[in-house]
């Protein structure tokens, strides 16, 4: 390693430590990144990307199990596991080269090691048996987080899973227990409800995707129970018991009884926890509360010259959010002009189930709470013509206005391809776009976006289609 001194160092090539060093380096800060795995991170290799490449096989599935509602004859329906697993590695495998292209054509220096803090603006780098000094005036610590396990409930690979594990089967399930009905539990849910195993999900909260409007958990319960998941929600398993091929678990419900489940296979989706381990942070001062680093809204640590960003930092646990805070991050270390902090309440979040999931800002009640007087509109997917020809009917947006300044105060929906929907909203919040100016958008016809100048509308009771 010929060069060892840098403006800037970063520790962590996921979304958000990869767009970070671009960044700087666009801003001409000799840049370095350290990466002790994958480029790209969880994101690209074991999150975001290779599930929706599984997602997107499960619901060609799901369209070919019922061609015949299209006018399509087909005779029988099958899938190879290993086939289905391996297009899922190799989109992330092209989407890892791509980073690894991006980073050398900004001229970022790229390490694969073990990077530490040691000292102020120092970092130790273990590669190959070797230990290496890096010196930074700026170091960024953007080291993502891993599947949150507990003490009665931990991962051996085999038959209680991880969504590495859940990723990567090597059998397809016939029975699946998944514990926690995040965006990551249904979304692997969905998946494997539709490649055909029995699939039931435990909740510890009364709602499933209990961060989203009520009335989305609601809808979602009701879809999914639909296509013959089993519910079970106020409930937490207190312990689990395997055999050779088959997990058994004690689930605890709202009644304060306990029933036993078995199952071939179960995913711990509970939640995440910073990768804030052997990095040097207490030698460093760098707090850490709950397993993440304590930052403020440009990512400074409070220890001069390390910043953070991205799962490390704390929630939402979104790429998009870590590679936005990483952008500003930088931006603030370049000194660039008329910069603005990050506001949580512009960023879309997005569940790749089946239905789609998506919202932006407030749900009604969080709207309500902060003291709005609110104005709601709703409209269902059965009142549009593009979602009937598409065979999607289910679903509704649903949109909450602030009812004195007709500000945009949150969106949210439910139903087919509305990941890719929910921009147009992040974009009206971002300006502060009230509901005339939506009202006075044109819409595209016929396109499900027309749903959403409905919702607006139905807000003021000014609603066409239903």
């Amino acid at each position: 390693m010929s060069e060892t001194k840098f403006d800037l160092i970063v520790i962590g090539a996921g979304p958000g430590g990869y767009v970070a060093a671009i960044r700087a380096a666009q801003l001409g800060l000799k840049t370095a990144i350290i990466e002790r795995e994958h480029l790209g991170g969880i994101c690209l290799n074991w999150g975001c990307i290779p599930t929706k490449a599984l997602l997107r096989t499960s619901e060609i599935k799901h369209y070919l199990d019922n061609a015949t509602d299209f006018g399509l004859s087909v005779k029988e329906v099958g899938f190879d596991l290993k086939k289905v697993v391996t297009r899922s590695r190799k989109v992330a495998g092209q989407l890892n080269a791509g980073v690894k292209g991006l980073l050398r054509k900004n001229k970022v220096t790229t390490i694969m090691g073990e990077a530490k803090l040691k000292g102020k603006g120092k970092i130790t780098v273990k590669a190959d048996g070797k230990t290496t000094e890096l010196q930074a005036k700026d170091i960024i610590l953007a080291t993502g987080a891993r599947a949150r396990e507990l003490p009665h409930l931990k991962a051996d690979g085999k038959l209680v899973w991880t969504y590495k594990h859940a990723m990567t089967p090597e059998v397809m399930p016939k029975s699946l227990l998944v514990v926690g009905s995040g965006a990551i539990g249904v979304e692997f849910a969905s998946f494997y409800r539709d490649m055909g195993a029995e699939v039931t999900i435990i909740e510890m909260m009364d709602r499933v995707l209990p961060v989203e409007d009520e009335d989305v958990s609601a809808f979602a319960k009701k879809q999914f129970e639909k296509q013959g998941m089993k519910i079970v929600l106020g409930a937490s398993v207190e312990k689990i018991d395997t055999k050779s091929d088959s997990v058994t678990a004690h689930i605890k419900g709202k009644d304060g009884k306990t029933t036993q489940l078995t199952v071939d296979r179960m995913i711990l989706a509970i939640g995440i926890t910073g990768n804030v381990e052997n990095l040097g942070l207490e030698e460093a001062g760098v707090k850490v509360d709950r397993g993440h680093v304590v930052a403020d809204e440009w990512g400074r640590t409070g220890v001069d010259g390390i910043w953070a960003i991205g799962d490390i930092s704390g929630p939402p646990w979104l790429a998009h959010k870590a590679s936005h805070e990483g952008v500003i991050a930088v931006e603030k270390i370049a000194g660039v002009k008329g910069l603005h902090p990050m506001k949580k309440d512009l960023i879309p979040g997005c569940t790749y189930a089946r239905p789609q999931v998506a919202s932006v800002g407030l749900t009604e009640k969080q709207a309500k709470e902060a003291g709005h007087k609110v104005k709601v509109g709703k409209f269902p997917f059965i009142g549009n013509g593009k979602a009937i020809a598409l065979g999607e009917p289910e679903g509704f947006i649903k949109t909450v206005f602030d009812e004195k300044t007709g500000e945009l105060l949150g969106a949210h929906m439910i139903g087919a391809e509305v990941t890719e929907l929910i921009q147009g909203y992040a974009v009206a919040k971002s300006l502060e776009t009230t509901e005339a100016e939506l009202m006075h958008t044109i819409f595209p016809h016929p396109t499900l976006s027309e749903m959403m100048h409905e919702s607006v509308l139905d807000a003021y009771d000014r609603a066409i289609h239903y």
